[in-house]
């Protein structure tokens, strides 16, 4: 913890009153995302009964790898129709794209969306004959970390991932998920077996929270002392919502880093 007080906290944690200009960019997903499925209609894989447990699969070809991107939205809000826009550029490197949905709080607490993510990223490891390269963002990041730890995935980038949970519990945000400190500590990948040799990406916004940055560089330093490789970066002026936007470029040094963690796999 950071010995921040609560309206602290609330304020490094609430993105979207951090980013008045937040709408106008989720827009830009919604729309985007609508072209990229025309463009490239996903197949779709069930990994579960129920109707979020879908994965929207694009496919660059038979026996390309997968990246498998983890949205965010705080466990409780979104699902993988937003993000398709993200599959265009990395397809563009023959990279297959794999967005999988899962339940939202409070619906459902947060160690059941965990136990989807494990199940879904089974499906997709069977499908391709070896694990995905994760890709989350926020929320996203946390699951990829999740994953990373337990060996089901071997290379991550977590892009403003939430590593440590304990904050959360003095925030709004904590009305849906309703974490206790039990829960928090058995889900805050901070804490948990560093992967010894697995990569774990690290990328946050430079525009970002105080509480974001150091999420983001807390857990490449913890983990890379641990025996995982780490890298942590900031990039520019970038908030939490347009960090994501170097993915919709095939040029960026995000996408390129990404192939590379795919395609040398």
């Amino acid at each position: 913890m950071t010995g921040k007080s609560r309206p602290d906290l609330e304020a490094g944690y609430n993105n979207r009153a951090a980013c008045p200009d937040h709408p106008a960019v989720m827009a830009r997903w919604k729309a985007e995302a609508q072209a990229a499925r025309a463009a490239h209609p996903p197949t779709v894989l069930r990994y579960g009964p129920g109707p979020r447990e879908t994965i929207d699969l694009f496919e660059a070809g038979p026996g390309t790898p997968i990246v498998a991107f983890i949205h965010g939205g705080y466990w409780q809000a979104l699902d993988p129709s937003w993000f398709s826009w993200i599959a265009p550029p990395l397809l563009a490197h023959g990279i297959s794209v794999a967005i999988p949905g899962y339940d939202l709080c409070p619906e459902v607490s947060l160690a059941t969306i965990v136990d989807q993510m494990r199940t879904a990223t089974a499906l997709l490891t069977e499908r391709a004959g070896g694990p995905p390269v994760l890709v989350g963002h926020s929320a996203g990041g946390h699951l990829a970390a999740c994953l990373l730890s337990e060996g089901r995935a071997e290379r991550a980038v977590s892009i403003s991932g939430v590593f440590d949970l304990r904050p959360l519990v003095h925030t709004s945000i904590n009305t849906a998920l309703r974490l206790d400190p039990p829960e928090v500590a058995r889900l805050s990948p901070l804490g948990w077996t560093v992967p010894e040799g697995a990569v774990l990406d690290c990328i946050v916004g430079g525009g970002e929270t105080s509480e974001f940055l150091r999420q983001s560089r807390t857990m490449a330093e913890v983990w890379g002392a641990g025996g995982a490789q780490t890298r942590f970066e900031a990039l520019g002026t970038l908030d939490h919502f347009t960090v994501l936007g170097p993915l919709a470029d095939p040029d960026s040094t995000l996408v390129a880093r990404i192939a590379d963690l795919a395609l040398s796999a």
